[in-house]
């Protein structure tokens, strides 16, 4: 079966788009892009307390490289969703200008942010009337000796701030990411939970994967999706969320017989790889066609050696097109990608 290519445009001129196609029938529709492997945090589950080498400014893509590629994925190869990642996104300069761009293009796809809410409560408002649609932000723990341990900085109120000035701007409802860790803050899910329904706010817990920097990541210590609901049935009442799950990480449960809801995503337990819609772009210019790939293709190079867009879009098919049909966590010859989740992008 040979990989899809471009068609002719139609009669009006639109361009008729195959899209991102693999082998096994999958249409990637979402795109993540990673805008820098740089954070001011040193969350023990994505990089040492002494940071990583950071990829050289040369390396990186320009805002006009990625606006460009970010255009030339929704225009040319039908993604519909963009979410800008890291490291930390917002200590990009031109973040602003970058959602901008995304949000000028036609069809406008829904763009989202992912973040630690650091700096967010001065950025919200810019980002909002730039076009930023929603956010998603990581926060482990309530307890301020907790978040200093995991992520080895005193932050913990800059991002209560930082939600609260997405919720502020707009943002609602803004989506809460967390990571139970054995015996660090796994004890907290139900009191994270009555804080998000206080709030208003989307709770999702994310088991934690094997994308360390260190490489310590064991099976058998980590936090499961069923731990995790059973924590959070001995003090709610949860029921299956009956609404079509589609494309959607996480599995939602009605809180108390809704209409809240807390997610849980099981992607080592309960992989949802045959429903994946993803395809992500790295700071450095690279397509990744799954979050544990263990190859990449360059589009950074490809587009400074002038490259024209339609053979960009190609290069961009031919990558996803040969994507495995899981991540293969639960095989023995399982190898955690070369590249911690900072450098790839959430």
């Amino acid at each position: 079966m040979p990989a899809p290519t471009s068609t002719a445009g139609t009669a009006d001129g639109a361009a008729r788009v195959p899209g991102l196609r693999d082998r096994h029938g999958r249409t990637a529709t979402d795109l993540r892009v990673s805008l820098t492997d740089r954070c001011n945090l040193r969350c023990t589950y994505c990089m040492p307390e002494a940071g990583l080498p950071w990829l050289p400014k040369p390396s990186l893509l320009t805002d006009e490289e990625v606006a460009r590629l970010v255009a030339v994925a929704v225009r040319d190869l039908g993604v519909r969703e963009v979410r800008f990642t890291g490291g930390e996104p917002l200590l990009r300069p031109g973040l602003v200008d970058i959602v901008a761009a995304a949000a000028a293009l036609q069809p406008r796809p829904e763009i989202s942010l992912t973040t630690n809410a650091i700096g967010l409560e001065r950025l919200a408002g810019p980002l909002v009337a730039a076009g930023l649609d929603r956010v998603n932000v990581s926060l482990d723990t309530l307890d301020p000796g907790t978040f200093k341990d995991l992520a080895k900085r005193d932050r913990l109120a800059a991002t209560l701030r930082g939600i609260e000035g997405a919720a502020a701007a707009g943002l609602a409802p803004v989506k809460i990411n967390t990571v139970l860790m054995r015996g660090v803050n796994d004890a907290e899910a139900p009191a994270l939970l009555r804080f998000a329904l206080a709030h208003g706010y989307q709770l999702r817990f994310i088991e934690q994967m094997p994308l360390d920097a260190a490489g310590v990541w064991r099976r058998d210590e980590m936090v499961t999706a069923a731990e995790i609901l059973a924590a959070l049935q001995a003090e709610f009442d949860l029921e299956p969320d009956p609404a079509h799950r589609g494309s959607a990480p996480a599995e939602t449960w009605l809180v108390d017989g809704g209409p809240a809801t807390v997610g849980v995503i099981g992607s080592v337990t309960r992989p949802f790889c045959g429903d994946c819609d993803r395809t992500r772009l790295t700071a450095d210019g690279q397509v990744r066609n799954c979050l544990f790939a263990r190859g990449e293709t360059d589009l950074r190079d490809l587009a400074r050696s002038g490259a024209t867009d339609a053979q960009i879009a190609e290069r961009w098919r031919e990558a996803m097109f040969g994507k495995l049909p899981g991540h293969g966590i639960d095989d023995p010859s399982f190898l955690q990608p070369a590249r911690p989740m900072s450098a790839i992008g959430g």
